[in-house]
């Protein structure tokens, strides 16, 4: 989830995550070729021109596949929706990377194969990683890597507050250290909080922490992690704004220096190192104790569906090449994201330590569509956000919040 591009596609329930890529302007697309020596790519990163590391890395796996690939990068929310389209419109691209809460959707859409059907081995992807686009036991796509959700802090504001970071183990001690930051004349933590797909995703990590099941929202586990995060409000451990920010204003703050944490993923390391204070980087604690499952954000690289299913060999090739250990490497150097196999992981880290946490943080993460949720999480999420919002503006208790989310959920079943 990278940058700040988490939103709820309404178009066919497509579903998609801001954060993965910067959000940008769409590509201008055309539909897939049907020529033999051309193949189409769809991503969504239009951050990435032609001349970048990205763009020559998908050439050059065509060339290694015999055929020239032209690609296109879209907005993740209009790459969705133009994937739904296409597919109708019988012109799907070749090859598509996408977010990884839209693979259920494009599934239950009949539009991407299997990749054991095109002979795309994924068995040495870390299982939570490549859980986010599993349906009924078989893998979709193969991600590109995984990011996800811990929280940073200034050592200079620890310091003067007299707090061990390595002290902070469960919710309980990460308040008390809340309250010695504000004692001590700074401010505690912020976060997202924003009635979007990022404050969800911001708010699953305290959420699951405290084994809250989004099937139930509104049992007392759930209402614990929504009740902990109204508390820091009402005794000023956190801004009132953290219902309007971003994870990138969220950020924004905690570059300030005046604050002791910051709940942001990965994509922040390049940020952080810019920052001008000393950090360090902690697992988001569960309730009792342990590190608290983050949800994953990363792409997916799939293979639509085709008329003509010769092109499925070259396709597999392309993803395989993409997904290479070295291609990897490579990639999620370049996206700050951690690998999905631990053999790049493990090159990651002896690379550069400062990813050991974060090694950490993925291990302990799960997808937002795993267990079964699939095309059933956006309508589930929507209601989450909403039940937060209205905990933290008061206008309801975080129980009533949630039992109104979860009566709303049910009604969407079927």
């Amino acid at each position: 989830m990278r940058h700040a591009r988490f939103a709820i596609a309404a178009v066919a329930a497509c579903t998609a995550l801001t954060g993965v890529a910067a959000c940008g302007g769409s590509g201008n697309g055309s539909s897939s070729s049907t020529a033999s020596g051309a193949y189409t790519f769809w991503d969504p990163y239009p951050q990435f021109d032609g001349s970048s590391a990205w763009s020559k890395l998908v050439a050059s796996c065509g060339t290694k596949a015999g055929v020239t690939v032209k690609r296109t990068a879209y907005d993740t929310t209009d790459l969705g929706n133009k994937a739904l389209l296409a597919a109708q419109q019988g012109n799907a691209p070749d090859v598509m990377l996408v977010d990884n809460p839209v693979v259920s959707t494009l599934e239950q859409a009949g539009i991407l194969n299997k990749m054991s059907d095109i002979g795309v081995s994924t068995t040495s992807i870390q299982a939570n990683i490549i859980g986010a686009g599993t349906l009924d036991g078989s893998s979709y796509g193969v991600p590109i890597g995984a990011n996800t959700l811990a929280l940073y802090y200034n050592k200079n504001v620890l310091d003067a507050a007299h707090v061990d970071p390595a002290s902070i183990k469960d919710w309980a001690s990460l308040t008390t250290a809340l309250k010695s930051v504000k004692a001590a004349g700074k401010k505690g933590i912020t976060f997202s909080a924003i009635g979007t797909e990022e404050g969800s995703f911001q708010f699953l990590p305290w959420f699951w922490g405290a084994k809250g099941d989004l099937t139930h929202l509104d049992n007392a586990d759930g209402q614990a992690a929504l009740s902990l995060w109204k508390d820091w409000l009402s005794q000023g451990l956190a801004p009132n704004d953290v219902l309007i920010n971003t994870q990138t204003t969220s950020w924004q703050e905690f570059a300030t220096g005046q604050f002791a944490f910051g709940e942001n993923g990965t994509w922040q390391l390049g940020n952080a190192k810019k920052a001008g204070f000393p950090y360090g980087v902690i697992s988001i604690p569960a309730r009792t104790g342990g590190p608290a499952p983050a949800p994953t954000g990363g792409e997916f690289v799939t293979v639509p569906v085709q008329k003509d299913t010769a092109r499925y060999k070259t396709s597999a090739k392309i993803v395989s090449c993409l997904t290479d250990n070295a291609n990897l490497l490579a990639t999620d150097t370049t996206l700050s994201y951690i690998a999905p196999t631990s053999v790049v992981q493990d090159q990651q880290v002896t690379a550069n330590p400062e990813l050991k946490p974060w090694k950490a943080a993925v291990a302990a993460a799960r997808g937002r569509t795993s267990d079964g949720l699939g095309v059933r999480y956006p309508v589930i999420s929507e209601q989450l956000w909403t039940a937060v919002q209205a905990a933290l503006s008061g206008g309801k208790s975080p129980a009533s919040a949630l039992k109104a989310a979860q009566s709303a959920a049910d009604s969407h079943k079927g």
